[in-house]
């Protein structure tokens, strides 16, 4: 038997790339439809020394913002996640309207799993294309890549119902995963760093008070008088905590 598999441009990125092919398994993946899982043995490449590092932003607005000046707007993608979540709920109250009535709403959750996985590969792709931009940069440039050290966000009490909701719908660990894998495959260090006041702080003098904070979008400093974007602001403060928890060892000449 003879099968035609498609192959997305980044799949085919990756086995190009690859060191080694490894096992491969055809499971099916819907009515009527296969897919092949195949495993790859990537090359890693030494991590270098770095120059500098480059400081990332993790964020909700903006997905991601880099101590260059570089944003990536969560605009589009609140966009269309709300849209699936609107249309989740119509899909749902569809069904329970059908069960009260004694019928099976068999075509609804199908249409509910679809939705769910077209949403789930949306945001995938985003996160591959920002962290594989990021890590480019570094690569580039002869930086590390410094990130926050979010592992409790999910679970602070502090964030409003809205941001929390929005939060636990957002795929940031995912986004840091990819960042970090991609960095590895490409040699690029990497180091997290203490998260707590980097919205605060500030880039030019380090003075730290709430009040820094004008609004979301607007920093202005107390002490020195530096004002920027707020998401602007805190990338600069991970790259300077990263120069302090990992200093830059000078290559002999």
């Amino acid at each position: 038997m003879r099968l035609t598999l498609r192959v997305g441009a980044r799949q085919r990125e990756q086995m190009a790339s690859a060191g080694k092919i490894g096992e491969a398994r055809l499971v099916r993946s819907g009515a009527g439809s296969f897919a092949l899982r195949l495993s790859c043995f990537m090359r890693v490449l030494p991590e270098t020394n770095p120059t500098d590092w480059l400081g990332v932003d993790i964020g909700i607005v903006n997905l991601a913002a880099d101590s260059e000046g570089h944003r990536y707007s969560g605009a589009k993608v609140e966009c269309v996640r709300t849209e699936h979540v609107k249309t989740r709920s119509r899909l749902q109250k569809a069904a329970s309207e059908k069960a009260k009535k004694g019928q099976r709403p068999k075509n609804i959750k199908r249409k509910l799993k679809t939705r769910s996985g077209k949403e789930s590969r949306f945001m995938k792709d985003v996160n591959h294309r920002i962290s594989k931009d990021l890590v480019a940069g570094a690569q580039g440039t002869g930086r590390g890549i410094a990130l926050e050290d979010l592992q409790g966000i999910r679970g602070r009490n502090r964030l409003g119902k809205q941001t929390h909701t929005r939060v636990n719908r957002w795929a940031f660990a995912q986004l840091r995963s990819f960042v970090v894998y991609k960095a590895l495959l490409a040699g690029v260090a990497v180091v997290f760093v203490d998260p707590r006041n980097t919205s605060r702080e500030c880039s030019e003098c380090a003075y730290t008070d709430k009040r820094n904070r004008k609004t979301q979008a607007e920093f202005r400093c107390l002490a020195c008088g530096f004002t920027t974007h707020a998401d602007l602001n805190a990338p600069c403060v991970i790259r300077k905590r990263a120069a302090v928890s990992r200093p830059i060892v000078s290559r002999p000449a």
